[in-house]
């Protein structure tokens, strides 16, 4: 099973001499703009091998010379697969880590035991599965009294001294811009210290702990000074929703609000990236700005977008001189006038607009983004919580069904952890009041007990399957409102999900089956999956990989030729953001009586409204996020000179290649 199909999605079909340039002159050209040094590879996967073969080699020299090799890497996400390849070299390939010295980067503060926390990930992943002495291995201390904090951040600057200085750092860049728990507004001068954690640096730590509430309130962090006196600093950012900081880290000067932009002073400090995680540097979003491109219809179709966001004029009023000015006279070149290539890249757009997302029936479908045969469809919609088909694709959901569709919906997680107690106890009131004194009072007295005495947000297996009852109610109701039968709701429930708590389980051949099982009973003309890559709680991403897996399994079955090669494979996005306009190849849009409808059956999730656990930093809710998004990709579409519509949901086709 290919489990992480997802990380080898590439929309922007990115040319590979702007990320891998050919020589050293190409590559002056492209990275102009960067005043870190930044190599981008296709994959994470790929970048992680390359970082751990180069921490290998150094470990090697050193040990070579006699010498120790001290180094710090940072826990998360961000190092899983790093370390996982360090610890297969070491078993396989003899890599000795008993001349290593390790410092923590940072550690969470105050913890309650040392089974949780920075220092408690690296165990797990790296030091317990190697020869590192543990003589070798200087912690942050998770058990610190509040008056020997600064005695201990001075004593720990002194033992890096006596070490002879850290050789390597590898780190990763948080959501606005730190490196370690140096958040923005750190001193350049700032050596290891306690600090306090923001919104942003909970969100990103609430994994580790289970809840945001859960979340230690402070962290004992190396400063930004202390990093910097490494001998070699590579930060690591792999993911679409790195994209934004990286960009202002590399492309920014040095600014005290995007700390990782302190590595430009170091003279031996790069980036590693992904193509996901480099998708705003202007050598891969922009290129035209510093390279010569090799332009097709999708680079054409951004450059010409961008450059009519950038002169603030539809794309039918833009001028020559207008592409001259931004640096676009290679397409004047090309297409002889601005007239002719605006009329392409119109039409390009007007395209994609339909009112019939499942085909239009005996329509000529030349220019049409869905196929007009068959009629009816088969029609398969995955949703990775029980709410995210209506959130993302509501609007679209409705209308397939009105069309005459044979439309199935699969709730692929039971989404049990985003349900509060309170909603709980407010079901258990109701059965109590309608069954006082039958079976079911023995039942609620049992339940409320058990959310009473339980601690932290650990829930009984009992609890969670109520919990995961609740949201399939409101799946249900939704899917009743927009009239489809409940024949055609599927309850996945992949076994990844439930664990019981925010951290999850590997995606496995269990998951796969599940879902490969019901593609072959539905076997869809058309299906809708959830294409979140910048989902910042992972499931989304996981839930996409599990299709992704299935689907590679079919198609070295018959059911390639029966059926799968002819299956339109649609991705959308939730409530966190929208694709780029010149992605979209399938714009739905919605009246104000239709959005207004895709918000009545968002409300029929009531658990999921104020009291959800997983709002994230956006104080909005679910609905009004949906309804901001699709409001503003029908303005974007109405700026560029295209029909006003009242709100556009857009998607982007996956190809099987």
């Amino acid at each position: 099973m290919k489990g992480n199909l997802s990380s080898e999605i590439s929309l922007n079909r990115v040319s590979k001499r702007l990320y891998c340039p050919d020589d050293v002159f190409e590559l002056s050209r492209v990275t102009r703009l960067e005043l870190l040094r930044t190599t981008v590879y296709e994959t994470a996967r790929q970048g992680s091998r390359v970082v751990a073969q180069h921490i290998a080699e150094q470990i090697r020299e050193r040990q070579a010379q006699g010498k120790r090799f001290v180094m710090s890497i940072a826990p998360g996400r961000s190092t899983r697969d790093l370390c996982a390849e360090l610890v297969r070299m070491h078993r396989e390939e003899g890599l000795s880590f008993r001349e290593v010295v390790f410092f923590d980067l940072y550690e969470y503060y105050p913890l309650t035991d040392d089974k949780s926390g920075n220092h408690a990930q690296l165990r797990h992943r790296l030091l317990d599965h190697v020869d590192i002495r543990p003589e070798n291995i200087h912690s942050i201390p998770w058990n610190l009294k509040k008056d020997e904090i600064l005695a201990f951040c001075r004593d720990y600057e002194q033992s890096i001294a006596e070490a002879g200085g850290i050789d390597f750092i590898l780190a990763g860049i948080g959501r606005c811009g730190n490196i370690a728990f140096n958040e923005p507004g750190s001193s350049f001068n700032s050596g290891t210290r306690l600090v306090l954690l923001d919104n942003n640096s909970k969100e990103d730590s609430k994994n580790i702990f289970g809840s945001i509430e859960l979340v230690p309130v402070s962290a004992v962090t190396m400063g930004i000074d202390t990093i910097l006196q490494a001998g070699e600093i590579m930060l690591v950012a792999w993911g679409e929703h790195k994209s934004q900081i990286l960009r202002e880290a590399i492309e920014k000067r040095y600014d005290s609000s995007c700390p990782a932009s302190a590595l430009q002073r170091h003279k031996n400090a790069q980036v590693v990236a992904d193509l996901s995680a480099a998708a705003c540097l202007t050598r891969i979003a922009t290129p035209w700005v510093v390279t010569n491109c090799e332009w097709d219809d999708r680079l054409i179709r951004r450059a010409v977008v961008w450059l009519s966001q950038q002169t603030g004029k539809s794309i039918l009023k833009l001028t020559n001189k207008d592409y001259n000015d931004y640096g676009l006279s290679a397409l004047i070149t090309r297409f002889i006038s601005a007239y002719n290539c605006n009329i392409k890249v119109f039409n390009d757009l007007q395209h994609t607009i339909t009112g019939w997302p499942g085909g239009k029936p005996n329509a000529d479908d030349t220019n049409r983004p869905e196929r007009a045969k068959p009629y009816p469809k088969d029609i398969l919609i995955f949703s990775p919580h029980p709410d995210d088909d209506v959130i993302s694709m509501g609007g679209t959901f409705a209308r397939l069904i009105k069309q005459g569709h044979n439309v199935h919906v699969a709730y692929e997680t039971s989404g049990c952890i985003a349900v509060c107690d309170d909603e709980v106890v407010r079901f258990l009131d109701f059965l109590k009041g309608f069954d006082e004194e039958g079976a079911l009072r023995a039942r609620h007295d049992e339940c409320r007990r058990m959310l009473h005495e339980k601690t932290g947000d650990e829930d009984t297996r009992e609890i969670l399957d109520l919990k995961a009852l609740i949201r399939r109610g409101e799946a249900t109701a939704a899917c009743r409102h927009m009239g489809l039968p409940t024949d055609h709701i599927h309850f996945l429930n992949l076994p990844f999900y439930e664990t019981g708590t925010i951290k999850k389980g590997p995606l496995t051949e269990a998951d796969c089956r599940i879902v490969r099982k019901l593609l072959e009973e539905i076997r869809p003309h058309e299906m809708f999956v959830a294409g979140d890559l910048a989902d910042p709680h992972g499931t989304h991403r996981v839930c996409l990989d599990a299709v992704l897996a299935a689907l590679d399994e079919l198609r070295h079955t018959e059911a390639w030729d029966e059926w799968l090669k002819d299956c339109r494979i649609w991705m959308y996005r939730g409530a966190w953001m929208e694709w780029e306009v010149d992605l979209i190849e399938m714009a739905v849009p919605m009246s104000p009586e239709e959005l207004r409808f895709k918000r009545n059956t968002i409300l029929k999730h009531q658990s999921q409204m104020e009291s959800a656990p997983f709002m994230g930093n956006d104080e909005r809710l679910f609905w009004q996020r949906a309804e901001d998004r699709n409001h503003a990709t029908a303005e974007l579409y109405a700026q560029l000179g295209l029909a006003n519509y009242e709100a556009i949901e857009a998607f982007v086709q996956y190809r099987m290649e």
